[in-house]
């Protein structure tokens, strides 16, 4: 008989929430362990070689396996991503930003693998939901992360509200992200819509040099709203 072939490990690798340099998000361990991989599923070739380049990756980087798996991807291509898994090859999972399978198109990939019964280990790391849950100062045992809210007007608002009713009925922490060019247009829309009293925390370039984390009511923030155009942010607030 055939011995069965061992499986190899889904690892998920956190990356820099921006250019703060690995060495501030990710422990050594993780660094040494995602630099000795060649196998890799990403987002987006280039930045992923710029991060794996930035670790010191053994391989070089031409030779490195590197497969897309993004918003565009058919569902019926995923699973052939799981191939080298299924040979016994190690494999890393990268978002654009962040952790892997949060708010990101991996979650598909790491279904499938638990469905195969391939070991899946997530790796420490960045992820500005809970940095930005962590510095609110608002409710850290309830809370619900929504993604992006509508990006058109009139169902964002709509949304907002609902948000509000859900955080003031279930003294829960809503939270949610946007696309950074869209950051003001958001940022107003929560000012125009929300209670006077609901307290709104911004978290803006986490990790990051030019990092700033702001906590306040809506009649507070009205006062003098940040810029927040083109910067990394996530939303928080509780009713």
């Amino acid at each position: 008989m055939h011995e069965a072939t061992k499986l190899g490990t889904l690892f998920l690798i956190p990356v820099p929430l921006g250019e703060s340099g690995v060495d501030v998000a990710l422990p050594p361990t993780v660094r040494t362990l995602a630099s000795g991989l060649e196998h890799f599923v990403v987002e987006h070739p280039k930045t992923a070689r710029h991060f794996l380049k930035q670790i010191g990756v053994q391989t070089a980087l031409q030779s490195l396996q590197i497969e897309v798996l993004d918003e565009h991807t058919p569902a019926n291509q995923v699973e052939s991503l799981l191939q080298p898994l299924l040979t016994g090859k190690d494999v890393g999972l990268m978002s654009e930003a962040g952790c892997p399978g949060v708010a990101d198109p991996g979650a598909t990939l790491v279904a499938l693998a638990h469905a195969k019964g391939i070991t899946v280990r997530p790796l420490v790391g960045p992820s500005s939901i809970l940095l930005g849950l962590m510095a609110s100062g608002l409710d850290g045992q309830r809370f619900a992360f929504h993604g992006y809210l509508p990006a058109e007007k009139t169902g964002r608002v709509k949304r907002i509200g609902e948000l509000e009713k859900e955080s003031a009925r279930y003294t829960q922490t809503q939270i949610f992200i946007e696309t950074p060019y869209r950051n003001n247009a958001l940022l107003g829309d929560l000012l125009a819509t929300l209670n006077l009293r609901t307290r709104l925390c911004v978290g803006a370039d986490l990790t990051l040099p030019t990092e700033a984390v702001y906590s306040r009511t809506i009649a507070d923030w009205r006062k003098s709203p940040p810029d927040l155009n083109k910067r990394p942010t996530v939303f928080l607030f509780l009713a």
